[in-house]
């Protein structure tokens, strides 16, 4: 741990499986796995030390896992959703994502809008790979 790192609070598992995108049964049924590690705290609630899901997070993320359906990439920021809104324009197109808690809204050519017929209800994957990308603290 750097100089300036505090310890992380522990997660409860609602609270843990938030931040990771899935149910709190998907989270306990992982911890119940021993896939993340938890304790029980002074209330018998089990918790997952921050550091401890972070790694997880992290093994979750590895591109080997992001990458289910065999096809490489260098990006990493992947967000699966549903297609909620799409605006053609004579050359681009906007696209909006919801993926989980998260709007993504993309600006593609229309051409690639209607060659992967994105219209609201389709499945879609937002893939982000930017230089910029700001991060707040909670």
């Amino acid at each position: 741990m750097g100089q300036s790192e505090a310890p992380v609070n522990p997660y409860r598992i609602g609270e843990a499986a938030a931040l990771l995108g899935v149910s709190a049964d998907t989270m306990r049924r992982w911890v119940d796995a021993g896939r993340v590690a938890a304790k029980r705290d002074e209330h018998g609630h089990r918790i997952i030390p921050g550091v401890d899901l972070a790694a997880f997070a992290r093994e979750l993320a590895r591109p080997e896992n992001a990458e289910a359906e065999g096809r490489p990439s260098s990006a990493r920021n992947r967000f699966p959703g549903i297609v909620t809104h799409v605006v053609l324009g004579d050359v681009a197109a906007q696209v909006e994502v919801q993926a989980g808690p998260f709007r993504v809204v993309s600006l593609i050519s229309r051409e690639s809008a209607e060659e992967l017929n994105l219209v609201p209800g389709a499945p879609a994957t937002a893939v982000i790979k930017s230089t910029n990308v700001m991060i707040e603290r909670r």
